[in-house]
């Protein structure tokens, strides 16, 4: 299926790997320009040299999500690096896991304070393009989480993705979210679970009636199919992309 993202200009925050990675591949298939940040820069330029291979323009610039003065001055160069501006893709998380102010700190300056900030920054590029935005969530946000901070920041973006697609609706910006189960990818999360704590990761895994962990492909691939024109009367929604780990 041709999304008809060719052409296309797209922001993708923390994405140098998993989950962005993926989602900045997905729409460069389809032949859409990327940006791309990052917090290391080794990782960074890796990750412009993969995405290099399809042809399409690949900007990219160290940016740590939770300073609001670089996401301001990251999403400008990205706009001129770019040209314009049709889909954002708010990525990145502070994987806040302790019950604590550090905790609560980190995921509420980068999953919360994140999404909002550079929403902001790209909002006016996007009404010129009637573009999209699509925010990473995880399914710790739909119900009750052992992870108390994750959860609660995870819930806050999805109830912010609505709010957005409201509000923003008039000027034909759509925003929706993706909820993500247990996504496995060498140097995440999952990867150092199953090293690093074996009986915890056979717990997970016995608990996803698909018998796997997810892929950063399968949810990359549902991003950029939300950022087209195909789901174009799609807003406001939250899809889960878990194996039936969630239900």
């Amino acid at each position: 299926m041709d999304l008809g993202l060719k052409n296309k200009n797209i922001i993708v925050t923390g994405g140098t790997r998993g989950i962005g990675l993926a989602a900045a591949k997905a729409c460069a298939a389809e032949g859409a320009n990327l940006s791309i940040c990052g917090r290391n820069q080794a990782s960074l330029d890796r990750a412009k040299q993969e995405l290099a291979v399809y042809g399409t323009t690949v900007h990219g610039a160290m940016c740590d999500i939770s300073d609001a003065n670089q996401i301001a001055a990251y999403i400008n160069d990205a706009l001129v690096a770019l040209g314009g501006l049709d889909g954002l893709v708010n990525n990145p998380s502070g994987f806040g896991s302790s019950d604590d102010e550090e905790g609560w700190e980190k995921g509420l300056d980068v999953d919360v304070m994140g999404v909002v900030r550079c929403t902001w920054a790209a909002t006016p590029a996007l009404k010129k393009s009637k573009g999209a935005i699509v925010n990473v969530s995880s399914i710790s946000g739909i119900g009750a989480s052992s992870n108390v901070p994750y959860g609660a920041v995870k819930a806050a973006v999805i109830q912010l993705t609505q709010s957005h697609a409201l509000t923003m609706a008039g000027d034909r910006i759509r925003v929706n979210c993706v909820a993500p189960g247990s996504i496995e990818f060498a140097g995440g999360v999952w990867d150092m679970v199953k090293e690093n704590a074996p009986d915890i990761y056979k717990a997970t895994l016995s608990g996803i009636p698909f018998g796997r962990m997810g892929k950063p492909e399968e949810v990359g691939d549902v991003v950029a199919l939300l950022l087209s024109d195909r789901t174009g009367w799609v807003t406001g929604q939250t899809i889960a992309i878990d194996g039936a780990q969630n239900l």
